[in-house]
């Protein structure tokens, strides 16, 4: 199987960099990678393994979870010049996209623990083709974790698995049972199975009432809410365990800008 930064480069690259042989660049070098926004770092390891594989030597890594401010050298790196110039684009547009996840992931952990500091901030699984492994990655150094990684790895019911299955009453697994109900009275139904409840379009104050009578019924019960916006995330979160996100997958990328020069 192609590795994931080789498959970037053959997008970018697939046959030569016309610029570089046409000016006839030869010689070693060095690629500094600054970001004109703060933000916090991820996966540049990922991008270091790669560079050493084509006989790069990197000088210098942001640290996964680590903050950096605007102005920051966050990546740098030196050898054969025609090299770091086939490496440029992809690994600026890299980090600009994995350090913006990793970016907001923090931010929606800093303002939902305020409120209850116990709570996860839990992504989705609706990453982009391709770019999973390092999407999930970027979360994990911020502070957040996953909801679900995978059809594989996790059990949820959710309200289409409802609509179609027979109704159960009952159910076994090794992995934690979750489930989406598509009403009040099959959250009350399903918090004496069910090990997480997924409950999405409540008001904040719907959600007070109704966690309340379920962890009655099941007090190691833990509740997961989804389809919330950002600025909601402080009103929720004194009343759920989990907040589920896609947003930051969708994170504005940084602004990085790179900086060749001859050695």
């Amino acid at each position: 199987m192609i590795e994931n930064f080789e498959h970037y480069l053959q997008e970018d690259c697939p046959y030569g960099d016309e610029t570089t042989e046409l000016l006839q660049i030869n010689g070693e070098g060095t690629l500094n990678i600054l970001s004109r926004n703060e933000g916090i770092g991820a996966c540049a390891d990922d991008l270091e393994q790669f560079y050493k594989n084509k006989g790069l030597d990197v000088t210098y890594r942001v640290e996964n979870g680590e903050y950096f401010e605007g102005g920051a050298v966050i990546f740098s790196a030196q050898g054969n010049l025609r090299i770091l110039f086939k490496l440029w684009r992809v690994s600026q547009t890299f980090l600009s996209i994995v350090c913006a996840i990793a970016a907001r992931t923090h931010n929606f952990v800093e303002a939902a623990r305020k409120e209850n500091p116990d709570i996860m901030i839990a992504t989705s699984r609706k990453t982009h083709p391709g770019f999973r492994k390092y999407e999930l990655k970027a979360v994990k150094v911020a502070g957040g974790t996953h909801h679900r990684n995978s059809l594989s790895d996790s059990i949820l019911v959710t309200q289409n698995h409802l609509d179609v299955a027979d109704s159960f009453e009952n159910l076994k697994a090794v992995k934690k049972i979750e489930i989406e109900p598509r009403d009040n009275d099959e959250a009350l139904k399903y918090a004496e199975i069910a090990d997480v409840l997924l409950l999405d379009h409540y008001s904040p104050e719907e959600m007070a009432v109704l966690v309340t009578k379920l962890k009655t019924i099941n007090p190691g019960l833990e509740i997961a809410v989804g389809g919330i916006k950002s600025d909601e995330i402080p009103q929720y979160a004194p009343y759920v365990d989990i907040i589920v996100s896609t947003a930051p997958y969708y994170a504005q990328p940084l602004d990085l800008t790179t900086k060749i020069e001859r050695i």
